[in-house]
């Protein structure tokens, strides 16, 4: 294929940029080999159709694996709950233990319907942020890449015997470089770059600190000056929803700030597809995954000036949506000062990062300490997964080269806002 472009990723520690590829000849890459080997016995494999047969054994393992919170039981059923029972979509969660029992992966897989053909992705793969299995901390340590390989090979197997999860081809997408503190496995398949990064800042000891290393003094003169000007509107107010009501109303304020904003940029509005405002709408107000979830607002006067919904899951804040007013308020920068914010709230709740999440905006480069690695993966499974692993490739392929184009990027930019999504 003319537009398959891969590469296979390479290692990074602890989210810090890897640059140079790694030798599978040196000695030191022999020897760990060498021991994976000896130390890990054979992994046995389940796979399950039904996300309550796995409901136990995953909330546990969550609570001391490496991942992120788009791999977490309470996340993805709710997402199967509201938005995969709508689209027919099959869950296909494997699950890989040890010899002694214990877990050793958990991967969240499904099959969707994709007009005449059927796709395997990850679980909830267009609503998540990061795709990537959850990892046993020690599981580098006792599983080389080529034996990972040969359970990928063994679990396609299986997932096309059974009639319920058959497929034509694979699509993954937005795949970390890492997780956790591990090389992703899934990095070892043929993979391409994302168009995308994504980005975090490390958090210090307190705000004012932080705020005065990461901005320039004419910076903050800056911000000082335009938060005097909004101050003229109304009394400045941060507020954090509380119970349902209240986040369910902030919620229902930035989809419609979203709508505008995505209607401006000629972008379509993906929140106005069946499911996705119930979804978040649940995760943040339901009794079992409200302690995860984060909605707040930056209230000038009556005004809801800006508004976002985060996770907060281990040691880390993820800032996932955020929208901003539109009319003279706007001129003030209410996205900004809402970032500075919720970045002194992280801080505050003594989190140690915020993670930016996915994309290239100027902002999180300005704020962002340590760039991550996204990859994507795409490959037929049968005749009939060609044409459409094809298309595929040739999407990423040619979305890459727009965001990494400058100029490319800026007319696409311009076309996009004056004639709609294309």
């Amino acid at each position: 294929m003319a537009f398959q472009s891969v590469t296979r990723a390479t290692p990074l520690t602890a989210f810090r940029t890897a640059t140079l590829p790694v030798d599978a000849r040196h000695p030191a890459v022999s020897r760990r080999t060498d021991l994976s080997r000896a130390f890990a016995p054979d992994l046995t494999l389940s796979i399950h159709k039904n996300l309550a047969a796995t409901e136990s054994e995953w909330c546990r393992f969550e609570q001391v694996a490496e991942c992120t919170p788009f791999q977490t039981f309470e996340w993805l059923s709710l997402w199967q709950r509201h938005v995969g029972l709508r689209e027919g979509v099959v869950p296909a969660i494997a699950v890989g233990r040890f010899a002694d029992g214990n877990t050793a992966f958990i991967l969240p897989l499904a099959v969707e319907p994709h007009r005449s053909a059927r796709r395997l992705c990850w679980l909830g793969q267009e609503l998540c942020d990061y795709n990537a299995p959850l990892l046993a901390r020690d599981f580098s340590q006792r599983v080389t890449p080529d034996r990972f390989l040969a359970i990928w090979r063994e679990l396609r197997e299986r997932m096309q015997a059974d009639p319920e999860l058959r497929h034509d081809w694979i699509e993954f997408e937005k795949m970390p470089q890492t997780v956790g503190a591990q090389i992703n496995p899934f990095t070892c398949l043929n993979v391409m770059p994302n168009a995308n990064s994504a980005h975090i800042t490390l958090l210090g000891d307190d705000w004012e600190t932080f705020y005065w290393t990461a901005r320039s003094s004419a910076t903050r003169r800056r911000d000082r000056a335009k938060r005097k000007r909004m101050s003229e509107f109304g009394e400045i107010r941060f507020v954090t929803a509380a119970g349902s009501g209240d986040v369910r109303q902030t919620l229902d304020v930035l989809w419609e700030q979203k709508k505008r904003i995505f209607a401006r940029r000629g972008i379509a509005d993906i929140f106005s597809r069946p499911g996705y405002r119930e979804f978040f709408a649940d995760f943040a107000s339901n009794p079992n995954t409200r302690h995860l979830a984060h909605v707040s607002r930056v209230q000038v006067g009556a005004t809801c000036a800006a508004a976002n919904f985060g996770i907060v899951f281990g040691d880390c804040y993820y800032h996932v949506l955020s929208s901003y007013c539109d009319g003279e308020l706007t001129r003030y920068g209410p996205g900004t000062l809402h970032l500075r914010d919720l970045l002194a709230h992280a801080i505050k709740r003594g989190l140690r990062r915020f993670d930016f999440t996915i994309g290239d905006e100027q902002y999180k480069l300005e704020w962002s300490s340590l760039r991550l690695k996204l990859y994507d993966h795409s490959t037929a499974a049968n005749w009939r997964g060609w044409p459409l692993s094809f298309l595929s490739i040739a999407r990423r392929w040619a979305k890459r080269f727009v965001k990494q184009t400058p100029l490319v990027w800026h007319l696409v930019c311009r076309a996009r806002s004056l004639i709609g999504p294309f």
